[in-house]
């Protein structure tokens, strides 16, 4: 992940831009709704989605500048192999983007397509506002004639905001991000990402692979302790936004392997028996020494697992794209014929 865009660094075309917010009032109570649902649960849990504030994208930032965090560069080294060919076969007018964040990795295809002559619109769909609004001016500046519709929204909840598709499209969800959802809820979402598709559009996806359950831990708990300040970072958005009473200095940070599901999961323990509020849901919540609460899951991937999630959705494989030491994939889809 890059620094946010300053979008005064290049011109940009106001009227090729539109933007579509669906954060209205009375959808901003996700996050009290799953902090409610979360805690109250025997084996309690909050959703990765959540870390996101701007302390947590900072966090995130220099965890992806870390020697023990291989999947951001090399999914971005995948990217910049094969981009032109990803180009080629799917000729995309469109690129649909769930997630955008700052469009870092997906300009190795804007410019791939741009090359091509293909490109005429961006549609990036992100929960942060200015974040999409400063990577409109950027792009738009930087790609002459391209046309940038936003959607600020959850991809979880608004997929059905995207517009109507504007020629060829290739959606586009980077960075592994389909590992945090279970394999149910997984397949659903691809389902309905398959309702974004037409005969002749693709679906570029990124997963971490199944490897060495030590590089993945290392990969989740670094030397440095960055990952840790990450992963407690979620109490202080908590304690901001729903008035709660987390000391992060009473939980230590988690990541361990579970080798029955393939995946790595994040958690905070509890350091010492104690008594939680959150004041704006008139929730209190009791914390045993020594018990954990799960604030993530990253699952891993091998190939037949990503071609079966895919079939389930109703898509199917075109190619597979990986670095030489299998850390990380891409996978182009297509709807089945």
């Amino acid at each position: 992940m890059e620094p946010v865009i300053d979008a005064a660094e290049a011109p940009c075309d106001a009227a090729a831009i539109t933007i579509d917010s669906c954060l209205h009032e009375g959808e901003q109570r996700s996050l009290a709704d799953d902090v409610l649902d979360g805690l109250t649960k025997p084996f309690k849990e909050l959703p990765p989605k959540h870390f996101y504030d701007s302390r947590g994208a900072e966090l995130f930032d220099r965890i992806c500048e870390l020697p023990e965090y291989y999947p951001t560069r090399t999914e971005r080294s995948i990217l910049q192999e094969h981009a032109g060919p990803i180009a080629a076969m799917t000729s995309a007018a469109e690129l649909v983007e769930l997630g955008s964040g700052t469009a870092a990795k997906t300009r190795v295809l804007l410019d791939a397509l741009h090359e091509a002559g293909t490109l005429e619109r961006y549609v990036p769909v992100d929960v942060t506002e200015q974040m999409v609004r400063s990577c409109a001016q950027q792009l738009t500046g930087e790609y002459p004639g391209l046309r940038v519709h936003g959607v600020i929204g959850d991809f979880e909840r608004h997929l059905d905001r995207v517009p109507d598709p504007d020629g060829a499209r290739l959606v586009v969800f980077l960075g592994g991000t389909i590992g945090n959802f279970p394999p149910g809820s997984r397949r659903r979402f691809l389902r309905e990402i398959a309702g974004l598709l037409g005969a002749g559009d693709h679906l570029l996806m990124g997963t971490d692979l199944v490897k060495d359950p030590q590089v993945l831990t290392r990969a989740y708990d670094d030397s440095e302790g960055v990952t840790a300040e990450f992963n407690r970072n979620l109490l202080r958005v908590l304690n901001r936004e729903l008035d709660a009473d987390f000391d992060p200095e009473d939980f230590e940070h988690v990541a361990l392997f579970d080798s029955e599901h393939e995946w790595i999961e994040m958690r905070l323990r509890a350091r010492r028996a104690h008594t939680t509020t959150v004041a704006e849901l008139g929730l209190s919540v009791r914390f045993e020494a020594g018990e954990e609460m799960r604030t993530e899951i990253s699952a891993k991937f091998t190939r037949e697992r990503v071609e079966a999630d895919l079939a389930a959705a109703g898509l199917e494989l075109a190619s597979w794209l990986t670095d030489p030491d299998e850390l990380f994939a891409l996978s182009l889809s297509r709807p089945a014929r």
